[in-house]
């Protein structure tokens, strides 16, 4: 298959894509055409590796966020606009690896470190998606992370052993996807840390800057794929 046939399949591929979210109404107008633009940075910086962990991202994250969301709005803990996300939300989640994508497009040299990077920033996105979406349903004590007392349910920076376990899982996924393109090594323990620092980092930030307003949620998001990336970087270059 020609480049060209391949990246007609990828528009193909993120178009339909796109359509279902806009009539599932999992995002907005704006959010889808984001999203789009991303994907083919994500495409031509990491292949259909790096597509398959946009989608598992998505996939799960919608999963997570439509489980049992009678209860969840029951109980005040449901996303705003129905759990439609908008292009901000979008570019928090999946901005830093479209940048990576860019980076390994345009630098061929350092795209295997680019790609992993990108696997991490996906990887602590999906890990606080899932430990917050889950972790709000089948959490049994709320603890805040930085003083380890109990704190509630629903609060930046409240967590949970379930949720913080449900998270890893995500992430374990992620990892494993990665892998399954780029193959088995140390790569899937170093995606596994990168998930968990980044949703660390997300706590930690909820519980400080977000909790007295100094940062939104999207700027939280930004800076916990950001550092699910940096993770990712910092031990394949120390450790390798």
């Amino acid at each position: 298959m020609t480049d060209l046939l391949r990246l007609g399949l990828v528009v193909a591929l993120l178009g339909l894509g796109m359509a279902y979210s806009v009539r599932a109404g999992k995002l907005t107008t704006a959010a889808v055409w984001t999203g789009g633009g991303l994907g083919v940075l994500i495409y031509l910086g990491s292949g259909f590796t790096g597509l398959a962990l946009l989608a598992l991202f998505f996939g799960l994250g919608t999963a997570a966020s439509g489980w049992r969301v009678a209860d969840k709005r029951r109980l005040g803990l449901a996303e705003e606009n129905r759990g439609r996300r908008t292009a901000g939300q979008v570019v928090a989640n999946a901005g830093v690896a479209g940048a990576l994508g860019l980076w390994a497009w345009q630098w061929p040299l350092h795209a295997p470190l680019a790609r992993l990077m990108l696997a991490g920033s996906f990887a602590a996105a999906t890990a606080d998606t899932l430990a917050s979406e889950l972790g709000n349903v089948y959490g049994r004590r709320y603890y805040n992370v930085l003083t380890l007392r109990p704190d509630t349910r629903g609060l930046n920076g409240v967590v949970s052993l379930e949720g913080t376990a449900l998270g890893l899982a995500g992430t374990a996924v992620l990892a494993a996807g990665y892998c399954l393109g780029a193959g088995w090594g140390p790569a899937f323990g170093w995606l596994l840390m990168a998930g968990t620092a980044g949703n660390l980092a997300d706590s930690v930030l909820g519980a400080t800057l977000e909790r007295r307003g100094y940062l939104g949620n999207n700027a939280v998001n930004f800076l916990n794929t950001l550092t699910g990336a940096s993770v990712a970087g910092a031990l394949a270059h120390w450790l390798r």
